[in-house]
C-alpha cells in the first residue's frame, strides 16, 4: 500500500519533509516496528489525550519497511499502517553481496535518513552498510559484548538455570560494519531474572524492555518533541 495516495497521502509526502524518516527492517513477527509505528503516531501528528502525549514521541516518518521473508507479519503490520513494504528474498545460488545491493536499491527508494534492524535476521555485508555510514541501527536482546547472534534470550535464560548468570538485558548500537551484534553502543536496558522464572516469562519482560529501549533510542536519534528518554521508564547509556 503507497502512503502517498489521494489527499492524505499528500498531507503524508509534506509531513515526511518536515521529519526525519525511517525504513525499518523486519524478518518476523514485527513486534518491535510497532512499537515504533505506535511511538510516530499515524502520521498526522501528536496524539490528542493527554495519556498519550506522556507516552514517549518519535518525532519522525516511518516511510518503508523491507523484509527478507515474504511471511513476516511484520508486512501487515506495515500494510495496515499504511506503509509502503518491499520484499527482497535470497536467490538460490546468488552471494550475499548480490542480495545486498537489490537491498540497498529496495531501501535507497525511501530515501531514509536513518535505517533501524528491527529484528531482521540477516548479517548485512559492506555493500549495504557502506551505503548508510553511521545510519543504520540494530537491536539485540542481549548486553553489549554478550551473546552475539540468535537465540541470545533463550542462551541467557540457559546460563542463568546453570547459575552462571544473573541478569541479561538489550542493546541498540550503530552498525558500522560486518560485525555480529557489536559496533558504537547508543542505549542498553539490563533485565534481572527472578525466583521461579521460566523461559516464557523472562521472554515476555525482554521483549517489553526491548521495545521501550527501542523507541527510546530513535526518539533520541530524531530529536523526540520535547519528551526524554526517562519518561519512557528505560535509561539510556552510552
Amino acid at each position: 500500500m503507497n502512503r502517498a495516495s489521494g489527499s492524505r497521502g499528500t498531507r503524508v509526502v509534506q509531513l515526511v519533509r518536515d521529519k526525519p524518516t525511517l525504513v525499518v527492517l523486519v524478518s518476523g513477527s514485527g513486534t518491535n516496528l510497532q512499537a515504533l509505528i505506535d511511538a510516530t503516531g499515524d502520521g498526522f501528528g501528536l496524539p490528542a489525550s493527554r495519556a498519550e502525549h506522556e507516552r514517549l514521541y518519535i518525532h519522525a516518518t516511518i516511510v518503508g519497511v523491507v523484509s527478507n521473508r515474504r511471511d513476516a507479519y511484520g508486512l501487515v503490520r506495515a500494510q495496515q499502517a499504511g506503509i509502503a513494504t518491499r520484499i527482497v528474498s535470497p536467490r538460490m545460488g546468488r552471494t550475499r553481496e548480490d542480495h545486498d545491493r537489490r537491498l540497498r536499491d529496495a531501501v535507497d527508494s525511501f530515501t531514509p535518513d536513518w535505517v533501524v534492524l528491527a529484528g531482521y535476521m540477516r548479517v548485512l555485508s559492506m555493500e549495504f552498510l557502506g551505503a548508510y555510514p553511521g545510519k543504520v541501527i540494530n537491536l539485540h536482546p542481549a548486553l553489549p559484548g554478550e551473546l552475539p547472534g540468535t537465540d541470545a534470550i533463550g542462551r541467557a535464560f540457559a546460563e542463568w538455570k546453570l547459575g552462571t548468570r544473573t541478569r541479561s538485558g538489550a542493546m541498540v548500537h550503530l552498525v558500522p560494519d560486518e560485525a555480529v551484534d557489536a559496533g558504537p553502543v547508543l542505549g542498553h536496558v539490563e533485565v534481572p531474572f527472578r525466583d521461579g522464572d521460566t523461559l516464557e516469562a523472562f521472554s515476555i519482560r525482554m521483549h517489553e524492555a526491548e521495545r521501550a529501549l527501542l523507541v527510546s533510542v530513535v526518539a533520541n536519534l530524531v530529536s523526540a518533541s520535547g519528551v526524554s528518554p526517562e519518561r519512557a521508564g528505560v535509561p539510556i547509556t552510552g
